[in-house]
């Protein structure tokens, strides 16, 4: 799998950040205790079952902080990790350690609970033609890691971002005037090679995207039973996907409807961290 948080270029400044926010000027309780340099070893312990994801990032920031750090991992992304596995073992400048640790475990600790999460969601839809897709709702200067979790998870990726394609949403729409001329004005200019997607409330919405042109219209928060007609409608005329508050607790409601693809937020924005910890800190001979 294509891992693009191991693209330095893009996620380093972010790293940084992240480090920054936490040692702003500098580790006051690891400097007190541990003044000079001293080599050691800590271990990186999963503290329940889940899916393991954002090894490399939890690698660079160590690096970052000191590019001498050596870790050796016994997983890998996408692994299912039991409690109390050793995942990996550390082993550096103890200020190095210390001072890396938490920033480190909140990257692999969030990304680890998206890839579990999706994990859990994407297994409700095997057997149906629908592919599960994330959202732009991530947490801010952490979308290039959640999504990549969600990919993990076994999810796919909808639109990046803003630049990434069109999607004509509900104001969109009325500050177009309506659905068949903000799918003209779309046309007119979005490359060609660009889909336009339409977001539709109702049916009547349904009806006038497909006479627009719609590539892909989203039933955007309708019943069931409304989004298996909209799919009857549709007909193949353009691809299919829904949204709105859609959940591990009731996707089932939704795999029978017929559409291609489904979207949630929830994939990003209420995943529960897997809980990580690193464990057992002592020192080594150099």
């Amino acid at each position: 799998m294509n891992n693009p948080v191991t693209d330095v270029l893009h996620t380093d400044e972010l790293i940084k950040l992240a480090l920054l926010e936490d040692i702003s000027q500098e580790d006051v309780s690891t400097n007190a205790v541990m003044p000079e340099y001293k080599k050691g070893k800590v271990e990186l312990i999963a503290k329940q079952k889940g899916i393991i994801c954002g090894l490399s990032v939890f690698e660079r920031t160590f690096k970052i902080l000191d590019n001498k750090t050596q870790i050796c991992f016994f997983a890998k992304d996408g692994d299912e990790v039991e409690c109390g596995e050793i995942l990996a073992e550390i082993i550096g400048d103890i200020r190095v350690l210390l001072s890396g640790e938490r920033t480190a475990l909140n990257y692999l600790q969030r990304m680890s609970g998206i890839a579990t999460y999706t994990r859990s969601v994407a297994q409700l839809l095997q057997g149906s033609k629908t592919k599960l897709l994330d959202t732009r709702k991530t947490t801010p200067n952490m979308r290039i890691f959640e999504k990549y979790a969600v990919k993990v998870g076994g999810g796919n990726n909808h639109r990046y971002n803003l630049s990434d394609g069109v999607m004509l949403k509900d104001n969109h729409i009325g500050a177009a005037g309506g659905i068949k001329n903000a799918v003209k004005m779309a046309r007119e200019y979005a490359p060609f090679v660009r889909k336009i997607e339409v977001e539709v409330e109702n049916l009547d919405m349904v009806k006038e995207a497909v006479e627009a042109g719609a590539d892909i219209i989203m039933l955007d928060n309708m019943t069931p039973e409304e989004m298996k007609i909209a799919v009857e409608y549709i007909a193949g005329r353009a691809q299919t996907e829904c949204s709105g508050n859609v959940t591990r607790e009731n996707i089932k409601n939704i795999i029978d409807c017929g559409v291609d693809f489904v979207s949630s937020g929830a994939l990003t924005h209420s995943a529960p961290i897997l809980d990580l910890s690193l464990k057992n800190l002592c020192p080594l001979e150099d």
